[in-house]
């Protein structure tokens, strides 16, 4: 979805950093910015993303924005290594200290995985700040940026179960781990407090190490077709790139809805022929704590310990993009304001 520039100048030294991407059609995982713009008084920032990368359209291009945004305010120029599926421990750990070593400060792990190479990392360059997304590092070099999914898949829930004719909905997870159970939780408890009579089809795309269910669009494709021939009429799916596939499967099905994860993906130019059939985004705020912290690091005052956005912060919220969820809207605030004063106490796990 998004342009990439050419390697900048400053940055040749380190285009050996280079590592094979998984999704998208990208061809190099070593993505990177334009040249500075700062004078040298900008930002150096280092992406670490997960599988997919920029352009996944989901999770990690909403990294992405938050990156870009720090960069125009600030100038300084961007250094983006992907994960690939196959990843080790020694891998992650590369690609974070080659982005130290290389100058680049803050250092951003985008996803869970980074959690444990980050903490060994972290702990050999103190002077640098680093930031994770979606995982608790306990160092003090390290801004931990959490959501509460959970409560964002809650309002994803409750509008699937208002939305369906069929009685019948289905959640696509990309692996199941903790994180995207709390997806599943949220999503599968919104549904039946809504209407206890809906039948609730789950899946995942890989398990455990395997991440490429977060990196398949044709899997999740798939996944979706087989929920839509048993029946499902509206499917969220949490599982990076691999929603692109599922949002495909069911545009072509008359009358059925997707609910797409992390960006508005209503809005975004790659999906733009199947909007129509994207009822609404479980957006994920993730740009908003990526440039939140590479602004502390900006001004001096690098964030640090663990910082989460919740509902009541709109670190997570429902997109109205399409109009498609208008009619229910009544229902989702008063669902969304009995989260926030605690009446609805929200489950993170299935």
């Amino acid at each position: 979805m998004r342009r990439v520039a050419k390697l900048s100048a400053a940055c040749i030294a380190t285009a050996a950093l280079a590592v094979t991407a998984t999704a998208c059609g990208s061809t190099s995982s070593d993505n990177e910015s334009s040249p500075s713009s700062g004078g040298g008084k900008g930002v150096k920032i280092g992406l670490a993303f997960d599988v997919g990368g920029r352009g996944d359209r989901s999770f990690n291009d909403s990294a992405a924005r938050g990156a870009d945004k720090a960069k125009k305010e600030f100038g300084g120029d961007i250094k983006e290594l992907t994960a690939k599926t196959s990843d080790t421990e020694a891998d992650r750990e590369q690609r974070l200290s080659d982005l130290a070593d290389a100058g680049y400060n803050p250092v951003i792990g985008v996803g869970y995985a980074y959690a444990a190479s980050m903490t060994k990392v972290a702990a050999k360059y103190p002077k640098t700040s680093f930031g994770i997304v979606d995982s608790v590092v306990n160092a003090k070099n390290v801004d931990s940026i959490n959501f509460t999914e959970e409560q964002g898949s809650y309002l994803a829930g409750v509008a699937a179960a208002l939305k369906s004719k069929s009685k019948h909905v289905g959640f696509i997870g990309g692996v199941d781990v903790p994180l995207i159970k709390k997806f599943e939780a949220g999503y599968v408890q919104g549904v039946k407090d809504t209407n206890p009579k809906i039948k609730v089809d789950t899946q995942y795309l890989s398990h455990g190490s395997d991440t490429s269910g977060f990196a398949s669009p044709d899997k999740g494709k798939e996944a979706a077709q087989g929920m839509l021939d048993n029946g499902a009429d509206v499917i969220y799916t949490a599982a990076g790139s691999s929603g692109n596939g599922a949002i495909e499967a069911v545009a072509g099905k008359k009358g059925a809805w997707a609910i797409g994860v992390d960006s508005d993906q209503y809005n975004i130019p790659g999906l733009s022929k199947y909007k129509s059939a994207i009822l609404t985004s479980m957006v994920k705020n993730v740009d908003v704590g990526v440039y939140d912290f590479i602004k502390s690091v900006h001004d001096g005052k690098p964030l640090t310990g663990t910082n989460s956005y919740s509902l009541a912060k709109d670190g997570v919220s429902l997109a109205t993009s399409g109009g498609f969820i208008d009619d229910i809207q009544a229902k989702l605030d008063a669902a969304k304001k009995k989260i926030v004063d605690g009446s609805i106490k929200v489950k993170t796990t299935p």
